[in-house]
């Protein structure tokens, strides 16, 4: 049995079927995990999601931030970006089936030392409390009042934490943290207006994962969102969207042995020139 995390997907099914060929998974041995961004982008967003689906107790995925915005198109509280391609989501037959087991996904999961997560942990977080605060936002979208977790989702405040924090200010900031996060001063005030590598960004911030004592440092951290990062392997860390989308590469990390396989997505169908 091997464990293998999976880069950000977007919706390019044409690579991660051949990616899934080339590691020769298999369902009924092996099993998934997926750093969140299964959807928008690519060409083939409702196939990932059908995919995903079948593999049941195989997979385990988090929530990314194009996951959040599908949802959020979906219950009409946001338009369609220019460069959204979820209509076939959208428009899908079994439209409710797929967003419905797309909306009671975790933001974050834990399991043998590994923690998994889209975009980043605030460094005041411990592995054990990252998960109890995803545990938080996944109550409210697997509840009965979960369109008023969409009607306030969108926004960049509250921008640090504190533990004093309630409501949607509380549960934004969580969501931001967890699916938006790159960079952050050394105080965990997240930084919204930079995507590019590290050293590009001001000098007063930093990747969220080089801030000193960060407190989620026993853990393994799986995350992607970051394509200009790339995949990044450190003993504590893995990064694996390496820009599949973008025409870079679709990655996996086998866990079992850390051996990190990458396929080139150049020409595939739904994969884009690099932006």
């Amino acid at each position: 049995m091997s464990t293998y995390a999976i880069g950000d997907l977007q919706g390019c099914h044409a690579a991660l079927e051949k990616l899934l060929e080339h590691i020769e998974f298999d369902p009924a041995r092996d099993k998934i995990w997926l750093v969140g961004d299964l959807v928008n982008r690519g060409s083939a967003s409702a196939a990932v999601l059908r995919w995903a689906m079948g593999l049941g107790d195989a997979l385990v995925t988090v929530l990314g931030n194009h996951d959040l915005h599908t949802l959020a198109v979906a219950e009409g509280f946001v338009p369609l970006h220019r460069s959204d391609t979820i209509q076939d989501i959208l428009q899908a037959p079994d439209r409710d089936e797929l967003l419905g087991w797309l909306r009671r996904q975790p933001l974050a999961y834990g399991e043998n030392g590994y923690l998994l997560v889209h975009a980043g942990l605030l460094p005041q977080w411990t592995p054990q409390q990252a998960l109890a605060l995803a545990g938080e936002v996944q109550e409210v979208l697997r509840g009965d009042h979960y369109r008023d977790f969409f009607a306030h989702m969108y926004g960049n405040e509250p921008r640090r934490w504190h533990e004093e924090l309630h409501g949607m200010s509380r549960l934004r900031l969580i969501t931001n943290a967890m699916t938006r996060l790159r960079f952050c001063s050394a105080e965990g005030e997240i930084d919204f207006a930079h995507k590019g590598p590290p050293g590009s960004q001001p000098a007063e911030l930093m990747p969220w994962f080089d801030v000193p004592g960060r407190a989620s440092s026993d853990a393994t951290v799986i995350f992607g969102h970051w394509s200009a990062l790339g995949a990044l392997l450190r003993p504590n860390l893995a990064a694996l969207d390496s820009g599949c989308l973008w025409s870079g590469e679709l990655s996996a990390l086998r866990l079992e042995d850390r051996r990190l396989f990458q396929l080139p997505c150049a020409g595939l169908p739904g994969t884009k020139r690099w932006k």
